[in-house]
């Protein structure tokens, strides 16, 4: 037996996974245990779950890989500030410190962080690394069901490389072609995030929820002035406009200047239209660079399957336009797709590629990305008890039946079952659910519950056997990063009135049966829930089509608005008593809020940093 610890840290979303004999175990964010979003510190808590969950000790492990590679990353930054000087020193001398005290050593460093889980850890030659890059490839390859696949990972960069091109077969997985810093698309876009106030590395997927309010109006100067696009979609950035090189912000005076609008203050300045349309742009643009490559590397190749990672994967509108044009027969995205997922490649990575393990290809691999923490009835009745909290023990039919009557009766749902997920998204294991067909729902979840931006949009689970009626899709997507229309039996056509509207006044059109989860463009972003995976949250998802006929729900995410997402009981019952949801079921307990002590009832609106 061959076990494999891999851990990705230091930059953002830290996170560790335990690989054994090829089998994915387990995988969790730091994050979710600190709860300090995108927490970026050594994964020390989500390394002492994997130990606790599988039972081996820290020198039990074989090996321990690390996602990236310090010394190439290291020479990317000095001949960085090199190449800009003397533009950067501020940058320069807040950053090299760091990196001669800590990084620059990551191996003694990891090596002293890792013996606090086991003293008796001595051998310091376990700890392995590999490229970031050939890490997030790893980790959308190997888990994948192809025998062979091309391999896109896009994300803001790595060592050097910003964009990769892969080729898998079998347990062989090569990387072919690169960009390199500074030419990024994850970059770019994160500068449009920065430029409409939002953070960095956090608030990408606010740029995309925030697009369909507006128009591309933008797209055709950012093509013309920001960045030098080939028709087979490798492209060139324009490195006047931006300071993100070696400057502590994104973009700079050239880039303001050629928009006509200064960064976006969030404390102090709305949203606007031109905001919105700027997000239309760099959705855009994004939009046709990711098809010109799939396009180009579909030619080229002649390969039917095609995998995603790194974070530009997260951009599930980009997948959809990939899907919806028959550029590859099959897509598959890792759930993790951002560095966090970095830690499984690196441990899958070490398997397959440095050991040479022939692969076992089977459906779903990532068991549904359902591989963090789960919790027994007696460890939850303990803590509810402790907690002071007023609860009923239901048998699991009586759950099904009760929660999918209050679904239906307009409740809203904290559902916290089984495993939790690995990746951003959640995908019924620590979910807010509620009916997608009420008029009423996006709102309500958006400003009592998430504590968020009302234009925020929210996202529906259906029945995979269901999908392709309500949706124009016939494709698997469990891990709720592909986007397709309302099925357009499903929808209601605006008005000649509705049409003329713009911006936020969009939000108040009923555009489908399903209003709740459907986006101002008719779009969705889709978790298809199978039998296989996750058997209670289809069971109730079968329910509530059996009261309602209507086999979707609402999903969001079990937090508020700058939470990472719910991991332990006191987690998730924190989180209802400080929010306006209605229930929380957990396992096989059933709480009403109705029911609670009103002095457990906290403010839970400014708990946490806005994200």
């Amino acid at each position: 037996m061959t076990s494999i610890l891999g851990i990705s840290a230091f930059y953002h979303d830290s996170a560790a996974a335990l690989v054994v004999d090829g089998k994915i175990i387990s995988a969790a964010q730091e994050e979710r245990f600190s709860r300090k979003k995108h927490d970026a510190r050594y994964p020390v808590n989500a390394i002492n779950y994997i130990l606790k969950d599988s039972g081996f000790k820290l020198d039990d492990i074989d090996h321990i890989v690390f996602f990236e590679k310090p010394f190439l990353k290291f020479e990317r930054l000095l001949e960085t500030y090199l190449a800009f000087a003397p533009k950067g020193f501020r940058s320069f001398s807040l950053s090299m410190p760091i990196w001669l005290r800590e990084k620059l050593f990551q191996k003694k460093f990891l090596f002293d962080k890792l013996k606090q889980h086991d003293k008796n850890f001595k051998d310091i030659e376990k700890i392995k690394f590999s490229e970031h890059h050939y890490s997030h490839a790893a980790s959308a390859f190997y888990p994948s069901p192809f025998q062979e696949a091309i391999v896109l990972t896009l994300d803001g960069v790595g060592e050097w490389a910003t964009t990769t091109i892969a080729i898998g077969k079998k347990n062989n997985l090569k990387i072919l072609k690169e960009i390199h810093f500074p030419h990024s698309l994850g970059l770019l876009y994160s500068a449009f995030t920065y430029y409409t106030g939002f953070k960095v590395n956090s608030g990408e997927y606010k740029v995309m929820g925030l697009a369909p309010y507006g128009l591309p109006k933008y797209k055709n100067l950012i093509l013309e002035k920001l960045i030098d696009l080939k028709n087979d979609g490798s492209f060139r950035l324009n490195m006047k406009y931006f300071n993100y090189a070696t400057g502590l912000t994104m973009t700079n005076k050239n880039f303001s200047n050629l928009f006509g609008e200064p960064v976006r203050d969030p404390t102090k300045d709305r949203l606007t239209q031109f905001h919105m349309d700027i997000a239309a742009s760099i959705q855009a643009v994004t939009e046709e660079i990711i098809l010109k490559i799939t396009k180009s590397l579909s030619e080229e190749y002649k390969i039917k399957n095609l995998c995603l990672a790194g974070g530009v994967a997260l951009n599930c509108v980009a997948n959809g336009k990939i899907l919806k044009e028959k550029i590859f027969d099959h897509i598959w995205i890792q759930p993790a797709a951002g560095d966090a997922g970095g830690s499984l490649g690196a441990a899958l990575a070490y398997w397959y590629h440095e050991l040479n393990k022939p692969r076992k290809i089977f459906k779903d691999q990532m068991l549904g990305s359902y591989l963090g923490p789960k919790y027994e009835d007696k460890e939850i009745e303990k803590i509810l008890n402790q907690l002071g909290a007023n609860y009923k023990k239901i048998s699991y039919e009586e759950l099904i039946s009760t929660t999918a009557k209050e679904l239906a009766n307009d409740k809203t749902v904290g559902w916290f079952q089984g495993r939790m997920e690995f990746g951003p998204r959640a995908l019924g294991g620590r979910s807010i659910l509620a009916d997608p067909r009420s008029n009423k729902m996006q709102k309500q979840l958006n400003l009592k519950i998430k504590f968020r931006e009302s234009f925020r949009p929210f996202a529906p689970s259906v029945l995979r056997e269901d999908v392709s009626d309500w949706f124009e899709l016939d494709h698997d997507s469990p891990y709720m990063l592909l986007v397709s229309e309302v099925k357009k039996s499903k929808q209601i056509k605006m008005s000649d009135n509705d049409k003329k509207l713009f911006g936020i006044e969009k939000l108040n059109i009923t555009r489908s049966l399903i209003p709740a989860i459907t986006h101002v463009d008719y779009s969705a972003r889709i978790q298809t829930v199978h039998k296989e995976t996750n058997p209670k949250y289809h069971d109730l998802l079968s329910e509530f089509k059996k009261i309602t006929e209507c086999p979707v729900l609402v999903n969001t995410s079990f937090n508020v608005r700058g939470e990472p997402i719910v991991c332990s009981i006191e987690d998730a019952f924190n989180c209802f008593m400080g929010t306006n949801l209605d229930i929380l079921s957990v396992e096989n307990f059933l709480l009403y809020k109705k029911d609670q002590d009103s002095k457990l009832l906290k403010n839970y609106k400014d708990k946490f940093e806005l994200d």
